[in-house]
Protein backbone atom coordinates (compact mmCIF):
# COMPACT_ATOMS: atom_id res chain seq x y z
CA UNK A 1 0.00 0.00 0.00
CA UNK A 2 1.27 3.46 -0.72
CA UNK A 3 1.84 6.28 1.37
CA UNK A 4 -1.12 7.83 -0.36
CA UNK A 5 -3.38 5.29 0.28
CA UNK A 6 -2.56 5.21 4.12
CA UNK A 7 -4.40 8.82 4.09
CA UNK A 8 -6.86 8.18 1.65
CA UNK A 9 -8.23 4.54 2.36
CA UNK A 10 -10.67 6.14 5.07
CA UNK A 11 -12.54 8.48 2.16
CA UNK A 12 -12.13 5.49 -0.14
CA UNK A 13 -14.05 3.07 2.89
CA UNK A 14 -16.60 6.01 3.57
CA UNK A 15 -18.02 5.45 0.02
CA UNK A 16 -18.21 2.09 0.60
CA UNK A 17 -20.44 2.56 3.52
CA UNK A 18 -23.36 4.84 1.78
CA UNK A 19 -26.87 3.71 1.66
CA UNK A 20 -27.83 0.61 0.55
CA UNK A 21 -30.11 0.75 -2.93
CA UNK A 22 -31.97 -2.24 -3.75
CA UNK A 23 -33.53 -3.48 -6.99
CA UNK A 24 -35.32 -6.50 -8.86
CA UNK A 25 -33.76 -9.41 -9.00
CA UNK A 26 -34.25 -9.48 -13.36
CA UNK A 27 -35.33 -6.90 -16.00
CA UNK A 28 -38.12 -9.58 -17.13
CA UNK A 29 -39.19 -13.23 -17.19
CA UNK A 30 -36.65 -15.30 -18.10
CA UNK A 31 -33.80 -13.05 -17.71
CA UNK A 32 -31.89 -14.51 -14.93
CA UNK A 33 -31.50 -18.25 -17.32
CA UNK A 34 -30.76 -16.60 -20.26
CA UNK A 35 -27.90 -14.15 -18.51
CA UNK A 36 -29.77 -11.18 -19.65
CA UNK A 37 -29.79 -9.75 -15.91
CA UNK A 38 -26.15 -10.57 -15.56
CA UNK A 39 -25.10 -8.04 -18.38
CA UNK A 40 -27.60 -5.89 -17.51
CA UNK A 41 -26.22 -5.93 -13.70
CA UNK A 42 -22.98 -4.72 -15.44
CA UNK A 43 -24.23 -2.04 -17.57
CA UNK A 44 -25.95 -0.49 -13.99
CA UNK A 45 -22.14 -0.80 -12.95
CA UNK A 46 -20.55 1.21 -15.61
CA UNK A 47 -23.55 4.28 -15.21
CA UNK A 48 -22.74 4.37 -12.00
CA UNK A 49 -18.94 4.35 -12.23
CA UNK A 50 -19.39 7.32 -14.57
CA UNK A 51 -22.29 9.12 -12.43
CA UNK A 52 -19.91 8.68 -9.48
CA UNK A 53 -16.98 10.16 -11.17
CA UNK A 54 -18.75 13.38 -12.09
CA UNK A 55 -19.85 14.04 -8.29
CA UNK A 56 -16.27 13.14 -6.93
CA UNK A 57 -15.55 15.89 -9.43
CA UNK A 58 -18.42 18.64 -8.72
CA UNK A 59 -16.51 18.25 -5.37
CA UNK A 60 -19.86 18.97 -2.86
CA UNK A 61 -17.34 19.78 -0.48
CA UNK A 62 -15.35 22.93 -1.80
CA UNK A 63 -18.26 25.54 -0.26
CA UNK A 64 -17.87 23.92 3.05
CA UNK A 65 -20.77 22.70 5.51
CA UNK A 66 -23.36 25.22 4.60
CA UNK A 67 -25.99 22.68 3.27
CA UNK A 68 -24.78 19.42 5.31
CA UNK A 69 -27.17 17.39 7.09
CA UNK A 70 -27.60 17.56 10.85
CA UNK A 71 -28.09 15.76 13.99
CA UNK A 72 -27.56 12.03 14.19
CA UNK A 73 -27.99 9.62 11.14
CA UNK A 74 -26.45 6.52 9.98
CA UNK A 75 -27.00 3.51 7.69
CA UNK A 76 -26.21 -0.61 7.61
CA UNK A 77 -25.73 -2.68 4.41
CA UNK A 78 -25.45 -6.78 4.43
CA UNK A 79 -25.36 -9.03 1.75
CA UNK A 80 -24.64 -12.63 1.77
CA UNK A 81 -24.30 -15.61 -0.62
CA UNK A 82 -23.51 -18.88 -0.44
CA UNK A 83 -22.73 -21.61 -2.89
CA UNK A 84 -23.26 -25.28 -3.34
CA UNK A 85 -23.48 -27.76 -6.47
CA UNK A 86 -20.09 -27.59 -8.67
CA UNK A 87 -18.80 -25.00 -5.89
CA UNK A 88 -19.07 -24.76 -1.90
CA UNK A 89 -18.25 -21.48 -1.03
CA UNK A 90 -19.92 -18.50 0.60
CA UNK A 91 -19.38 -13.94 1.06
CA UNK A 92 -20.85 -12.34 3.64
CA UNK A 93 -20.29 -8.46 3.93
CA UNK A 94 -21.61 -6.32 6.56
CA UNK A 95 -21.04 -2.09 6.18
CA UNK A 96 -22.52 -0.09 8.92
CA UNK A 97 -21.96 4.17 9.42
CA UNK A 98 -22.68 6.70 12.02
CA UNK A 99 -22.66 10.71 11.29
CA UNK A 100 -23.17 13.15 13.55
CA UNK A 101 -23.09 16.76 12.20
CA UNK A 102 -23.77 19.36 14.82
CA UNK A 103 -23.03 23.38 14.71
CA UNK A 104 -19.45 23.67 13.67
CA UNK A 105 -18.55 19.63 14.02
CA UNK A 106 -19.09 17.14 11.82
CA UNK A 107 -18.03 13.56 12.55
CA UNK A 108 -18.50 9.92 11.20
CA UNK A 109 -17.50 6.79 12.17
CA UNK A 110 -17.78 3.49 10.10
CA UNK A 111 -17.25 -0.38 9.99
CA UNK A 112 -16.71 -2.81 7.22
CA UNK A 113 -16.57 -6.74 7.91
CA UNK A 114 -15.22 -9.11 4.99
CA UNK A 115 -15.43 -13.57 5.32
CA UNK A 116 -15.32 -15.21 2.30
CA UNK A 117 -14.51 -19.17 1.62
CA UNK A 118 -13.09 -20.27 -1.58
CA UNK A 119 -14.07 -23.48 -3.88
CA UNK A 120 -12.77 -26.00 -1.76
CA UNK A 121 -15.11 -24.27 1.60
CA UNK A 122 -11.88 -22.75 3.23
CA UNK A 123 -11.64 -19.18 4.53
CA UNK A 124 -9.57 -17.23 1.91
CA UNK A 125 -10.76 -13.54 3.29
CA UNK A 126 -11.71 -12.54 7.38
CA UNK A 127 -11.34 -8.60 7.57
CA UNK A 128 -12.49 -5.95 9.87
CA UNK A 129 -11.72 -2.28 9.23
CA UNK A 130 -12.73 0.85 11.27
CA UNK A 131 -12.66 4.52 9.73
CA UNK A 132 -13.53 7.65 11.61
CA UNK A 133 -13.80 10.81 9.71
CA UNK A 134 -14.37 14.45 11.89
CA UNK A 135 -14.20 17.82 11.00
CA UNK A 136 -14.10 21.03 12.80
CA UNK A 137 -15.14 24.57 11.03
CA UNK A 138 -13.85 27.78 13.51
CA UNK A 139 -15.39 30.01 10.34
CA UNK A 140 -16.02 29.97 6.67
CA UNK A 141 -11.93 29.55 5.87
CA UNK A 142 -10.11 27.96 8.49
CA UNK A 143 -10.67 24.55 9.64
CA UNK A 144 -9.33 20.92 11.71
CA UNK A 145 -9.45 18.14 10.42
CA UNK A 146 -9.19 14.54 11.84
CA UNK A 147 -8.82 11.00 10.07
CA UNK A 148 -8.31 7.53 11.55
CA UNK A 149 -8.59 3.92 10.40
CA UNK A 150 -7.79 0.42 12.27
CA UNK A 151 -7.88 -2.24 10.22
CA UNK A 152 -7.41 -6.57 11.13
CA UNK A 153 -6.76 -9.26 8.67
CA UNK A 154 -7.18 -12.45 10.89
CA UNK A 155 -5.66 -14.86 7.97
CA UNK A 156 -2.27 -12.91 7.90
CA UNK A 157 -0.42 -15.34 10.63
CA UNK A 158 -3.08 -18.01 9.63
CA UNK A 159 0.01 -20.64 8.79
CA UNK A 160 -0.60 -22.80 12.37
CA UNK A 161 -2.23 -25.65 10.05
CA UNK A 162 0.34 -25.71 7.32
CA UNK A 163 2.45 -28.64 6.48
CA UNK A 164 5.66 -27.39 6.07
CA UNK A 165 6.88 -31.08 4.39
CA UNK A 166 4.70 -30.01 1.46
CA UNK A 167 5.68 -27.91 -1.21
CA UNK A 168 1.72 -25.87 -1.94
CA UNK A 169 2.01 -25.23 2.02
CA UNK A 170 5.81 -24.14 2.16
CA UNK A 171 4.83 -21.93 -0.75
CA UNK A 172 1.84 -20.42 1.40
CA UNK A 173 3.61 -20.01 4.58
CA UNK A 174 7.00 -17.99 2.18
CA UNK A 175 4.19 -15.75 0.84
CA UNK A 176 2.81 -14.79 4.34
CA UNK A 177 5.92 -12.82 4.82
CA UNK A 178 5.24 -8.82 4.78
CA UNK A 179 1.54 -9.20 5.23
CA UNK A 180 -0.15 -6.94 7.28
CA UNK A 181 -1.87 -8.31 10.41
CA UNK A 182 -2.59 -5.08 11.65
CA UNK A 183 -2.56 -1.72 10.03
CA UNK A 184 -3.72 1.28 12.07
CA UNK A 185 -3.57 5.08 11.40
CA UNK A 186 -3.98 8.41 12.79
CA UNK A 187 -3.83 11.97 11.18
CA UNK A 188 -5.15 15.33 12.04
CA UNK A 189 -4.42 19.19 10.74
CA UNK A 190 -5.30 22.43 10.14
CA UNK A 191 -7.33 23.39 6.78
CA UNK A 192 -7.51 27.04 4.81
CA UNK A 193 -10.38 27.95 2.31
CA UNK A 194 -8.00 30.54 0.16
CA UNK A 195 -10.89 31.01 -2.14
CA UNK A 196 -14.31 30.18 -1.93
CA UNK A 197 -17.20 32.00 -4.11
CA UNK A 198 -19.62 30.84 -6.58
CA UNK A 199 -17.55 30.23 -9.33
CA UNK A 200 -14.40 29.54 -7.57
CA UNK A 201 -13.27 27.36 -4.81
CA UNK A 202 -9.75 26.69 -3.78
CA UNK A 203 -8.98 25.19 0.07
CA UNK A 204 -5.41 23.70 0.88
CA UNK A 205 -4.60 21.40 4.29
CA UNK A 206 -1.54 20.14 5.94
CA UNK A 207 -1.24 17.63 8.43
CA UNK A 208 0.99 14.92 10.93
CA UNK A 209 -0.04 11.53 10.91
CA UNK A 210 1.16 8.21 12.97
CA UNK A 211 0.86 5.08 11.52
CA UNK A 212 1.12 1.84 13.64
CA UNK A 213 1.61 -1.67 11.29
CA UNK A 214 2.36 -5.73 12.57
CA UNK A 215 3.32 -7.18 10.01
CA UNK A 216 4.20 -11.12 9.44
CA UNK A 217 7.81 -12.02 9.19
CA UNK A 218 8.53 -15.92 7.78
CA UNK A 219 11.43 -14.88 6.03
CA UNK A 220 14.45 -13.78 7.48
CA UNK A 221 16.99 -10.82 5.53
CA UNK A 222 19.11 -13.79 3.98
CA UNK A 223 15.73 -15.50 2.58
CA UNK A 224 15.82 -18.70 4.89
CA UNK A 225 12.34 -19.28 6.80
CA UNK A 226 12.01 -18.39 10.52
CA UNK A 227 10.33 -21.11 12.43
CA UNK A 228 6.87 -20.67 13.03
CA UNK A 229 6.38 -19.16 16.52
CA UNK A 230 3.84 -16.73 17.80
CA UNK A 231 6.58 -13.82 17.22
CA UNK A 232 6.30 -13.93 14.15
CA UNK A 233 5.10 -10.37 13.98
CA UNK A 234 7.09 -7.34 13.65
CA UNK A 235 5.73 -4.03 15.14
CA UNK A 236 6.38 -0.71 13.79
CA UNK A 237 4.78 3.21 14.13
CA UNK A 238 6.00 5.80 11.77
CA UNK A 239 5.14 9.30 11.46
CA UNK A 240 4.44 11.26 7.91
CA UNK A 241 3.14 14.96 6.86
CA UNK A 242 0.65 15.77 4.27
CA UNK A 243 -0.22 18.24 2.13
CA UNK A 244 -3.42 18.78 -0.24
CA UNK A 245 -5.04 21.30 -2.40
CA UNK A 246 -8.48 20.64 -3.94
CA UNK A 247 -9.07 23.37 -6.82
CA UNK A 248 -12.62 24.22 -8.38
CA UNK A 249 -13.07 26.90 -10.90
CA UNK A 250 -16.71 26.95 -12.98
CA UNK A 251 -15.66 29.17 -16.16
CA UNK A 252 -19.70 29.01 -17.38
CA UNK A 253 -22.65 26.95 -16.15
CA UNK A 254 -21.50 24.14 -19.11
CA UNK A 255 -17.49 24.09 -18.63
CA UNK A 256 -15.55 23.39 -14.95
CA UNK A 257 -12.02 22.70 -14.16
CA UNK A 258 -10.80 20.70 -11.13
CA UNK A 259 -7.23 20.30 -9.77
CA UNK A 260 -6.63 17.95 -6.77
CA UNK A 261 -3.06 17.44 -5.66
CA UNK A 262 -1.40 15.62 -2.64
CA UNK A 263 1.92 14.97 -1.40
CA UNK A 264 2.97 12.55 1.48
CA UNK A 265 5.99 11.97 3.25
CA UNK A 266 7.03 10.02 6.34
CA UNK A 267 10.41 8.65 8.32
CA UNK A 268 10.04 5.21 7.42
CA UNK A 269 8.36 5.42 3.27
CA UNK A 270 9.10 6.83 0.27
CA UNK A 271 7.43 10.36 -0.73
CA UNK A 272 4.39 9.62 -2.73
CA UNK A 273 2.62 12.65 -4.85
CA UNK A 274 -0.51 12.29 -7.01
CA UNK A 275 -2.11 15.21 -9.17
CA UNK A 276 -5.59 15.07 -10.80
CA UNK A 277 -6.51 17.47 -13.72
CA UNK A 278 -10.15 17.53 -14.57
CA UNK A 279 -12.26 19.36 -17.25
CA UNK A 280 -15.81 18.53 -17.36
CA UNK A 281 -18.43 19.77 -20.12
CA UNK A 282 -21.80 19.96 -19.50
CA UNK A 283 -22.93 20.25 -23.36
CA UNK A 284 -26.39 19.84 -22.37
CA UNK A 285 -28.80 18.61 -19.89
CA UNK A 286 -28.66 15.11 -21.94
CA UNK A 287 -25.06 14.87 -22.66
CA UNK A 288 -22.12 15.88 -20.35
CA UNK A 289 -18.05 14.99 -20.66
CA UNK A 290 -15.35 14.64 -18.15
CA UNK A 291 -11.47 14.41 -18.86
CA UNK A 292 -8.93 13.34 -16.52
CA UNK A 293 -5.51 13.58 -16.31
CA UNK A 294 -3.73 11.49 -13.22
CA UNK A 295 0.02 11.53 -12.36
CA UNK A 296 1.11 9.78 -9.62
CA UNK A 297 4.68 9.57 -8.50
CA UNK A 298 6.69 7.34 -5.90
CA UNK A 299 10.17 8.36 -4.66
CA UNK A 300 11.26 4.66 -4.93
CA UNK A 301 9.97 3.10 -7.47
CA UNK A 302 12.18 2.07 -11.06
CA UNK A 303 9.81 4.05 -12.79
CA UNK A 304 8.66 6.51 -10.38
CA UNK A 305 5.73 8.31 -12.60
CA UNK A 306 2.82 6.71 -13.79
CA UNK A 307 -0.19 8.94 -15.65
CA UNK A 308 -3.86 7.92 -16.46
CA UNK A 309 -5.80 9.62 -19.07
CA UNK A 310 -9.35 8.72 -18.00
CA UNK A 311 -12.97 10.11 -20.63
CA UNK A 312 -16.39 9.17 -18.84
CA UNK A 313 -19.42 10.45 -21.08
CA UNK A 314 -22.93 10.53 -19.88
CA UNK A 315 -25.55 10.67 -22.48
CA UNK A 316 -29.50 10.60 -22.03
CA UNK A 317 -32.33 10.39 -24.38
Amino acid sequence: MTKFALFTSASALAVMLGAPAFAQTEISTGANVAGVTQVDDRITDVEDAVRDDFARSNDPARFGPADRRTGTFGSVALTYAGRTGNTENQDFNLAGRLSHNQGPFQQSVGILLEYSEDDNGETDTEKTSVIYDGNYYFNDQFYAFALGRVTTDGLADDYDDLNLADDDDLATYRDMDRRLKRDAFLGFGPGYRIINNDTTAWRVQAGVGIRYTQTVNTVNDDDTLRPRTSDNLDSNTGTGYIVSSRFYHKFNDQMFLTNDTDYLTSEDSPATATNELGLNFKMSDAFSTRVSYKTEYVEDRAIRTDNTLGVSLVYGF
